[in-house]
């Protein structure tokens, strides 16, 4: 193995901002975006899940087709369609009707950074 790997990047161990993390809410960190995986306090360990299909909330005007492009509206904490100061971050893995506020997505290796 190469002597510089460090290891797999999928779910990396970052940590907590100020104010800490909450297990199972999305967030963008930096040039990250991902789900942690465990409540921590500010400036503890946690790992961050980049990968994967989540469910998690959207706006819930916003009709979702499978496959649509997402984005991270990091202001209001929820995923849209609206590309305009938003961050892409997957697809969606499931269609959402305009009164739902969750959606399925399929986070991409690497958006957001």
């Amino acid at each position: 193995m190469a002597t510089n790997y460090i290891k797999a990047g999928k779910s990396p161990d970052m940590i907590a901002p100020v104010g800490g993390v909450t297990s199972s809410t999305a967030f963008l960190m930096g040039g990250f975006f991902g789900v942690a995986g465990g409540s921590a306090a500010e400036g503890e360990s946690f790992v961050l899940h980049t990968e994967g299909i989540w469910e998690l909330p959207c706006l819930s005007t916003d009709v979702v087709a499978i496959g649509d492009t997402l984005y991270w509206d990091d202001d209001n904490s929820r995923l849209t369609t609206t590309s305009t100061d938003n961050t892409k971050v997957g697809i969606a893995y499931t269609a959402k009707a305009a009164a739902a506020t969750a959606v399925q997505i399929k986070l991409l290796p690497g958006v957001g950074v």
